[in-house]
């Protein structure tokens, strides 16, 4: 009797600690949603990349002064008046008959970078294996079985002399989409490359023209 009676005074106490602890895992978990809303309202309210947006910032790049929308740069960090090594956009592309097709462009110096036309004849073609890929209507697809090219295929049009060239990736995820990148020399001497998912290979026809809009806007073509 003596040892209950001991113990009866600590129930009152523990009771009110795990009420304690219920309330404060109550107000992070408040906290902790108040937070998501907050973020997910801020990315609904942030604008995404437009073709006729006026607030430009401009960057000199590879000797090229370019005027760049605010909304197209991938780092807002990145949107300082100035000169840059390097600009990191994206832009969303919207070819005829076609899901809009958003796509990562990375702006360099043409020293830093080699296209993918010319990387087929110097590297890819020496790399093939036998097995041929379909599935992208007028584009070849070979994986490449060479070293260090572990899960990577390359599409490119076999008919024409500045072709086409994609290197995709295969996905980290098992559900996700390959991701494939394209190379090129802009004719204002910049180099472009362009990161997109295999999907949008379905639309190869009028990517470079399209990509031309975008980057004509800003003086990069």
């Amino acid at each position: 009797m003596a040892s209950s009676t001991a113990r009866a005074p600590n129930a009152p106490s523990a009771i009110g600690f795990n009420l304690a602890a219920l309330s404060v895992m109550v107000l992070l978990a408040a906290v902790g949603l108040a937070y998501w809303v907050d973020g997910a309202t801020r990315e609904a309210r942030t604008p995404g990349p437009v073709l006729n947006d006026d607030r430009l910032v401009t960057q000199t790049i590879a000797g090229q002064e370019l005027s760049i929308p605010q909304s197209w740069f991938r780092n807002g960090q990145e949107s300082r008046t100035g000169f840059a090594s390097q600009i990191d956009l994206l832009v969303t592309l919207t070819p005829p008959e076609a899901e809009p097709i958003p796509v990562q462009v990375t702006l360099l110096p043409p020293s830093r970078a080699r296209t993918s036309a010319s990387l087929l004849d110097r590297v890819y073609l020496h790399q093939f294996g036998e097995e041929t890929l379909s599935g992208v209507m007028g584009l070849v697809g070979k994986p490449v079985a060479g070293p260090g090219y572990r899960g990577e295929t390359v599409w490119y049009d076999p008919l024409s002399p500045n072709p086409f060239v994609a290197k995709c990736l295969a996905p980290v995820e098992p559900e996700g989409a390959e991701q494939c990148v394209r190379t090129v020399y802009l004719p204002s001497g910049i180099a472009a490359v362009y990161t997109f998912s295999q999907p949008a290979l379905a639309a190869w026809r009028e990517f470079d023209s399209e990509m031309g809009r975008w980057l004509g806007r800003i003086g990069a073509m």
